[in-house]
């Protein structure tokens, strides 16, 4: 390690004095102008990671699903995972320390891990924005002799794709981006080529690109999977602002379509979020009622529809649908009643979620926000592709469905693009229209707020943040408040990111979700230290 190279580099990436940053499950954000040294100090972190675990590793340089003036960095496990938990502590170390301090940080992270320091390593990058902060990140890879392959404009998940293939010796796909487009492309044609429905109602989409990568990325695509379906793009970055008034966040959590984009009555549409690991569904019914189709329903759809396949070839797999507390209780009762697959609720953050999916030979998950994937054990690929070729004619139409379907997700991490050719197979394999896949259950009505606090760390959760354990009396009052309502739950959990609690009611009407979600931030409010003006009703 050339340790006066180091100190030299990085007095051209230095840091803004009084600046800390926490490394989260959506890696670093903030302001773009801060984020010079972070990028710089990511490289070298990665090279440090890839000398450990001998492997290639990825840094996105992504302002994710934030406003465009936001940017951001997450680094990228040997599988396609995020960052394993203790490495996500040295880039917090690593990128708050003082320039002195740099050097010392360096060791102290080498010697804890063990790291080879005579290993070769390699790391691949991929961006969505800043060709500025994206050369910064390479600067620090070169400093410390890696190696590195600069991908240029990728979506977020395509950079997740990029690295599983290259640690699996190609044996998961091609690491090139024509390698993705025809992976995805022809395990979505060979589906729906079996699709029994005619006419166009089940061949077109309306997409909002959030103004996005996932625009320029579905352009490059879009001929490669033409004959199976039409997609028309809206918030395509020629003209709107990042992440603004459009994309899955904004759909999600204003329960209103995007800016820019006309619905006709029954229209499928989706939006992406900025790097394309999002994706939520919604039409208008023929009243022109807005009806979104979130997370929840969109892992009920997938999850039932590999069950069916299952059983149809006659396979007993271990299944599972994982879920945050945040999925709407009508999705769990669906899935645990009527289709009877098993459900798991893990903390909010993909990455538990991906870490419990991990466990079982089909693992589903998705948060309500609609980032989410389906996982297949390695075992299950090869009993799915041996049983393709030895079953007779109905059951093995049914495993090469399934052998499609695996090809189609990129396991690797939750992507739009996979996602929504998934969706659109098997919408066009079962005949089902939009309002009939929305039909599947009712959601509880919900309600979600948030309380400004003194110092969130006065919260403290139990049981997936179903269950509050500080402050004391809290989680009794809580208790005592969703008695008042019929089919009611609430759960409080603190932000990650800043000193607000967050508050998640749901009930049997509206109008009593939002008044227990009211109920149960004053509590809060009262209980764990509320500053400013106390919680209101009405929204």
């Amino acid at each position: 390690m050339d340790l006066g190279a180091i100190t030299k580099y990085s007095a051209l990436h230095a840091k803004p004095n009084g600046l800390i940053l926490q490394y989260g499950t959506a890696g670093f954000r903030t302001k773009a102008e801060h984020l010079d040294h972070v990028m710089f100090r990511m490289g070298l972190l990665a090279v440090l990671r890839s000398k450990q675990t001998k492997s290639t590793i990825g840094v996105m340089v992504t302002a994710s699903h934030n406003p465009e003036e936001d940017n951001g960095v997450k680094l990228v496990d040997p599988l396609g995972e995020m960052l394993a938990p203790s490495w996500e502590e040295h880039a917090t170390c690593l990128a708050n320390a003082e320039e002195q301090d740099m050097q010392r940080v360096l060791i102290d992270i080498s010697e804890k891990e063990a790291v080879n320091l005579q290993q070769d390593a390699f790391v691949v990058i991929g961006r969505d924005t800043s060709e500025k902060l994206s050369q910064s990140v390479i600067d620090g890879v070169t400093v410390l002799g890696g190696q590195f392959h600069d991908y240029g404009l990728l979506t977020t998940p395509q950079l997740h794709y990029m690295v599983y293939c290259r640690n699996t010796g190609g044996r998961y796909g091609k690491a090139t981006i024509e390698g993705y487009y025809q992976k995805l492309s022809k395990a979505f044609v060979e589906l729906t080529k079996q699709a029994s429905c005619s006419g166009d109602e089940y061949r077109s989409l309306k997409v909002d690109c959030a103004n996005g990568i996932g625009a320029l990325k579905l352009r490059e695509m879009e001929h490669y999977f033409s004959q199976g379906l039409s997609v028309q793009l809206f918030n395509d970055g020629s003209k709107g602002k990042l992440n603004h008034l459009c994309g899955a966040d904004f759909v999600k959590s204003h329960q209103k379509p995007p800016q820019g984009m006309e619905i006709k009555s029954n229209e499928r549409c989706c939006s992406f979020d900025g790097d394309a690991d999002r994706i939520v569904y919604y039409y208008h019914d023929a009243d022109g009622h807005f009806h979104l189709i979130d997370g929840d329903k969109i892992a009920t759809l997938i999850s039932s529809f590999l069950k069916e396949l299952l059983v149809e070839i006659g396979e007993s797999l271990n299944i599972g649908v994982v879920q945050t507390a945040y999925a709407n209780g009508s999705s769990t009762r669906y899935l645990e009643e009527v289709m009877k697959v098993p459900v798991y609720c893990t903390k909010t953050g993909v990455k538990h979620l991906h870490h419990k999916a991990q466990e079982f030979d089909i693992g589903v998950y998705f948060e309500a926000n609609g980032h989410g994937t389906a996982l297949f054990s390695t075992a299950v690929e090869m009993k799915i592709k041996q049983s393709a070729e030895q079953l007779e004619d109905k059951k093995r139409k049914a495993a090469k469905m399934l052998e499609n379907i695996i090809d189609l997700f990129n396991q690797a991490a939750g992507d739009a693009i996979s996602d929504m050719l998934v969706i659109e197979a098997i919408l066009a394999l079962k005949g089902l229209t939009v309002q009939q896949w929305d039909a599947l259950y009712t959601d509880l009505p919900n309600r979600q707020l948030k309380v400004q606090v003194a110092d969130r760390r006065v919260i403290s959760t139990t049981d997936a943040e179903r269950q509050a354990v500080t402050p004391p009396g809290l989680q009794e009052a809580i208790n005592d408040l969703v008695k008042k309502y019929k089919l009611s739950r609430a759960f409080v959990r603190p932000s990650g990111t800043e000193d607000v609690v967050r508050v998640y009611a749901e009930a049997d009407s509206q109008e009593s979700a939002d008044h227990l979600a009211h109920e149960v931030s004053l509590a809060v409010f009262q209980l764990a230290g509320g500053i400013g003006e106390r919680p209101q009703p009405g929204f």
